[in-house]
């Protein structure tokens, strides 16, 4: 049942049976159906998610109502809004499934407790956080820089095999053009 969520921490951290043993003490699991919101803007986040099965976005509604999706997380992805759960402060971003989805999950104050008793722990997240932030750095400079269908191809890199799991307007809020325009890039490249 866990053996994605420990070969995910296995990529940063090596956990001894005892330290597995705590870890695991404090991971819930959850089953979610399709269009579920984990986060609602305005709310705090509570909880630290993996994706084990399903998928699930990270997103922002903007005053037109306009959803603007800022992360697709697949199976063996975290997610959160990092700035709400950290502080515990008032959620800027929406997390929702896109997908029916089985996750696993620390709560804030859990985690904060797995930080003293498995100090590997605090590593796997602080690698974790570091390479989000880089991967969002990257994010921004290729959409301040890169034409539209060259911001599709890294997509494409990115989340190889999720275009046939959601829909054609989540990838073009995601690339933040309009669908019509997507499937005019995606004609291109047949």
């Amino acid at each position: 049942m866990h053996n994605r969520f420990l070969t995910n921490l296995a990529l940063h951290i090596s956990l001894d049976p005892s330290e597995t043993d705590l870890v695991l003490a404090k991971l819930h699991s959850r089953q979610v159906k399709k269009n579920t919101y984990l986060l609602r803007e305005g709310d705090i986040c509570r909880h630290f998610y993996f994706v084990n099965e399903g998928c699930i976005r990270l997103f922002h509604t903007d005053s037109k109502g306009e959803d603007h999706n800022i992360l697709f997380c697949p199976e063996n992805w975290w997610i959160t809004d990092i700035t709400s759960f950290s502080g515990q402060l008032p959620a800027f971003y929406s997390i929702s499934t896109m997908e029916d989805s089985e996750i696993f999950y620390f709560t804030h104050d859990e985690l904060e407790q797995l930080y003293l008793t498995v100090p590997k722990i605090e590593r796997f997240f602080r690698i974790l956080i570091q390479n989000g932030f880089s991967m969002y750095q990257r994010r921004i400079t290729s959409n301040l820089s890169l034409a539209a269908d060259e911001r599709y191809a890294r997509f494409s890199q990115l989340y190889p095999g999720i275009e046939q799991r959601i829909t054609q307007k989540q990838i073009a809020s995601y690339l933040g053009i309009t669908p019509a325009f997507l499937s005019m890039i995606r004609g291109k490249k047949l």
